[in-house]
């Protein structure tokens, strides 16, 4: 089956977000230990976007900014590089105790030493993203979307961001944009508001067309019941996957495509990647083999960018999974928690370079 784009638009994707700065630790040492550092512009959305962007479709960005911050300058110029288009509002700081961008503080890790990843989100001004600030007439009537990719992790930001995210899939349905979901749980977004997320969650993920997750995000943030506990290892885990996505089918029917990674770690520098996507009712599964891996941080972001991308280029199913699979693997060679092709062949190259899976 094939998923139908609305024609004519202007952005193929829109993707809203709350922009910050990674810092990373130069030469896979500790954060805690480390004089020198590597920083860069991040939001896990964002590195969704950037697939399409660097590989030539219009992509369009939703946020909100400081107001005369230079982290907000160096964001917008990043941003710019990557080709992408930026709509947000401003807001001022509000004096040195006010409002601020994210900071993501990311060690690689190295060896046997496994990564770790500390987030300082006080003051984010991405919490105040809100649907007051936006046309989403314009946007997605006038300009046009062809899909509008959300995350649960900008929907669990902020009361205002829940709201922001649920107006923005009301006006995707309303105008006929398709809808991905990236359900991306945490439980210290949750604490204390289970009832009021579960309900914006439950809607959303009722008119999406694309699900993405893994075992605990639909558990925990739909309710749908995960499969008995059974054996180990990965080949478990694909059977687990396919029991609870026969569940999630049947709880949300209008979403058509239903995907997840899989990823098992030998070491920092070596994984065993894989994939799982329900496509109507066909299945398509990559068995997890091994890559190697600079950076793991953004491998499951250039997954997700790289499905939609080959949805958006109309590709048969089968290329969607393999497509996604690969751009992952391309994210973690790369110091940068984002996808940066050169072109499709280069994704394609990482694909057929490796031992062919068996269906």
């Amino acid at each position: 089956m094939s998923i139908e784009l609305k024609k004519n638009c202007r952005y193929a994707l829109l993707v809203p977000t709350s922009m910050g700065i990674r810092l990373t630790p130069d030469d896979g040492q500790p954060f805690h230990s480390s004089r020198r550092f590597t920083m860069q512009a991040t939001s896990a959305e964002s590195n969704v976007a950037s697939v399409a962007s660097y590989l030539g479709l219009p992509v369009k960005i939703l946020t909100t900014f400081v107001k005369g911050s230079p982290i907000a300058r160096f964001i917008k110029d990043d941003l710019a590089g990557r080709h992408i288009d930026v709509e947000g509002k401003e807001l001022d700081q509000g004096g040195p105790w006010g409002y601020r961008h994210q900071f993501n503080l990311a060690d690689s890790g190295c060896g046997s030493r496994g990564p770790r990843v500390s987030n300082d989100r006080a003051g984010e001004v991405g919490r105040t993203l809100n649907v007051k600030d936006f046309d989403l007439d314009r946007i997605f009537g006038r300009e046009g979307v062809q899909i509008v990719h959300l995350s649960g992790l900008i929907g669990a930001l902020s009361p205002e961001t829940g709201t922001f995210c649920l107006e923005l899939a009301r006006a995707a349905k309303k105008y006929g944009t398709r809808i991905a979901f990236d359900l991306n749980y945490r439980a210290s977004f949750w604490k204390g508001r289970e009832k009021e997320l579960r309900g914006i969650f439950h809607e959303i993920a009722g008119v999406a067309d694309i699900l993405v997750g893994n075992e605990e995000d639909f558990q925990l943030s739909l309710g749908i019941e995960g499969p008995e506990a059974g054996g180990k290892g990965l080949a478990s885990k694909i059977d687990s996957f396919k029991i609870m996505i026969d569940r999630a089918r049947r709880s949300y029917p209008n979403a058509s495509v239903f995907a997840t990674t899989l990823r098992e770690v030998i070491s920092c520098q070596s994984h065993r990647w894989g994939a799982v996507m329900a496509e109507g009712s066909n299945w398509h599964v990559i068995e997890p083999r091994e890559i190697g891996v600079l950076d793991r941080i953004g491998g499951g972001d250039g997954f997700v960018g790289g499905l939609l991308y080959a949805i958006l280029r109309g590709w048969e199913p089968e290329k969607w999974v393999q497509f996604g699979w690969a751009t992952g693997a391309l994210v973690v060679t790369l110091l940068t928690d984002y996808a940066q092709p050169a072109d499709e062949e280069q994704i394609w190259s990482i694909w057929q370079g490796n031992a062919r899976v068996k269906r």
